[in-house]
């Protein structure tokens, strides 16, 4: 009869002298004649099997000896003290059952004793997720992910979904991806912002969603992917961005907090401490970033969009000034960002866009929302797009919408940057990007 697990590695510090089965991955295996270790592997962390002759059956021996990494196995044995591991536990086994059995020459080493190339690794995902260093990136994104919802929800928001396919381009862009649907085109969605603004225009007043978006962007960096995931806030009754701007360095502050205090084990894995930013972030806005860019030896034409560049100099810019790695880009040219933001009424070159930057790249993008029928029209003719293929969001406008704004905010990116990640890649369970859709 196959052993029944009674604990996670994890929850053996509180079983000393108590029997236990637990379960999970061969780690390693050192064979050292008078004396065998075998460092078993679970969803928890790593707990050493200590088999010493003479003082277990030989034929216990004999069947460590056999295994191989990778491995699953059952062991049953006894929780006892040492000083010789880091969880200051060892278990002495009664018992070991080989669950399965793994090909003993892996593709990659999931120990990172032996280094692999990030493609290799990515080919070969699911062996490689099995790092302890993996799991502790995945368990801190969950925090960040579960925390900052948590934040919404105990702040009135309601959690809902909006489609990923849409019939039209939401943002007048190019970089979509067609579907064929029923013998019509449709397109993956660049990001759910209209129907965020309609559920707005229903009175749901606060409003948030977490999943995936898609950019058809033919992009090769390590920072961009096609498929991401946002956790994305809608607000009504807002005075201005301000509010918005609020809620969102309220909810990552939190969401922090809460890595800092309850993934205390997988930070020390990874070797990471979080700092926890002073509030309110500080606000850099247009045109005055161009006089400062300048200062900074990098002038860029007044009008144009932030490139990396320019965001990595104001990051710099901002820790030396303000002593924070966290900063909110406002009032970007109208001229670069999509037609539903609301422009600055005494200078209209300008709009209340807000992108939050952290440690000198991008994380979000968000502000009020053009809620006035009228003006909407005026600013989607501005921008040369087809009125027609809007009117199933801009007709709802003439019956009466509260003032609004939000944010979406990218959450492998944010991972990324928090855990000084090199390539977001590495912060997606499986990524998608102009070569990758398997596996």
């Amino acid at each position: 009869m196959r052993m029944k697990r009674t604990h996670y590695t994890g929850e053996l510090k509180k079983t000393v002298g108590k029997d236990v089965v637990v379960k999970g991955f061969v780690h390693d295996i050192r064979l050292l004649g008078g004396i065998n270790f075998l460092l078993l592997r679970d969803f928890d962390g790593i707990v050493q099997i200590t088999a010493q002759k003479n003082k277990i059956p030989s034929e216990l021996l004999k069947k460590i000896e056999g295994l191989h990494n990778e491995d699953i196995i059952a062991v049953e044995g006894t929780v006892q003290k040492t000083t010789k591991t880091k969880s200051g536990v060892e278990v002495i086994p009664k018992q070991i059952e080989k669950i399965h059995a793994s090909e003993p020459i892996l593709p990659l080493d999931p120990r990172r004793v032996t280094k692999a190339h990030l493609d290799t690794r990515l080919d070969w995902r699911s062996l490689d997720l099995r790092s302890p260093e993996n799991l502790a990136i995945f368990k801190i994104q969950s925090k960040l992910m579960t925390s900052m919802e948590e934040y919404l929800l105990n702040n009135k928001f309601l959690k809902v979904f909006t489609p990923s396919l849409i019939g039209g381009v939401s943002e007048g862009g190019s970089d979509v991806f067609p579907v064929v649907y029923f013998n019509k085109q449709v397109f993956l969605r660049q990001d759910p912002q209209l129907h965020r603004e309609l559920l707005i225009a229903a009175g749901f007043e606060k409003i948030f969603e977490t999943g995936p978006s898609w950019r058809a962007e033919k992009s090769h960096t390590v920072w961009h992917m096609t498929e991401h995931r946002t956790i994305a806030a809608e607000i009504a009754f807002i005075e201005d961005e301000h509010d918005v701007m609020e809620i969102e360095e309220n909810m990552v502050v939190y969401a922090l907090e809460k890595v800092k205090k309850e993934c205390d084990e997988q930070l020390e894995i990874l070797d990471k401490e979080i700092k926890i930013p002073k509030m309110p972030f500080p606000e850099l806005q247009f045109p005055k970033i161009y006089d400062i860019l300048e200062e900074l030896g990098k002038p860029m034409p007044k009008g144009e969009d932030l490139n990396r560049e320019a965001e990595g100099l104001l990051g710099d810019y901002v820790k030396e000034k303000f002593k924070s790695e966290f900063f909110f880009v406002n009032r970007f040219p109208f001229a670069v960002k999509p037609f539903y933001v609301m422009r600055v009424e005494e200078n209209p070159a300008w709009s209340r866009s807000v992108d939050l930057v952290f440690k000198g790249m991008e994380m979000s993008s968000g502000g009020q929302r053009e809620h006035r029928y009228q003006k909407l029209v005026s600013q989607i003719k501005e921008k040369g797009l087809n009125l027609d293929s809007l009117k199933w969001f801009t007709e709802v406008l003439k019956y009466g919408v509260p003032m609004m704004g939000g944010y979406s905010l990218g959450i492998e990116r944010f991972t990324m940057k928090l855990l000084d990640i090199e390539n977001v890649r590495e912060a997606t369970l499986f990524p998608r990007d102009t070569e990758r859709v398997l596996p």
